[in-house]
């Protein structure tokens, strides 16, 4: 059993160090920290554009934080903190974009995707159901009919 937990550890010692907040840029209040780790969460690395700052190694990212920090040993309030930082590098810094009118395509388009298309699948569905599946015999093609069917 103790070998197993002894593996286990080994195996996630490496893990704490994958974060890409140097030991500089950490804040000496632990509640300020936790803030400011919160608040790079939310923000893109608009180099990789797919990490947060938190995780992002880049100059950029590096920069964010730091300013991220300053502000709020400054004083500044999370939300003063992101719409700073969304002031200076627009809407796309934000990993989860706010929902405003500017951003209502962006957040109804999938659920608008969804109902066209399930109205498009009654309405072919519909109309597949009552067209003919072919023409009608005629009476002469219906003699033969019978012809074809007698022992």
């Amino acid at each position: 059993m103790n070998r197993l937990l002894l593996a286990l550890l080994l195996l996630l010692a490496p893990v704490g160090s994958a974060f890409a907040v140097n030991p500089d840029e950490v804040l000496a209040d632990p509640a300020l920290e936790a803030r400011a780790r919160a608040i790079s969460a939310e923000l893109r690395c608009m180099v990789c554009q797919n990490q947060s700052i938190d995780d992002s190694n880049a100059e950029l990212a590096k920069d964010l934080r730091v300013l991220v920090r300053e502000r709020l040993a400054n004083g500044d309030s999370d939300k003063a903190v992101i719409d700073y930082v969304v002031s200076r590098y627009g809407e796309f810094v934000l990993l989860k974009p706010r929902f405003e009118t500017k951003t209502l395509i962006l957040w109804g388009m999938p659920a608008t995707l969804l109902l066209v298309g399930a109205i498009t699948l009654v309405i072919a569905s519909r109309r597949r159901g009552t067209q003919p599946k072919g023409t009608p015999l005629s009476e002469d093609e219906k003699e033969k009919l019978k012809k074809l069917l007698q022992p």
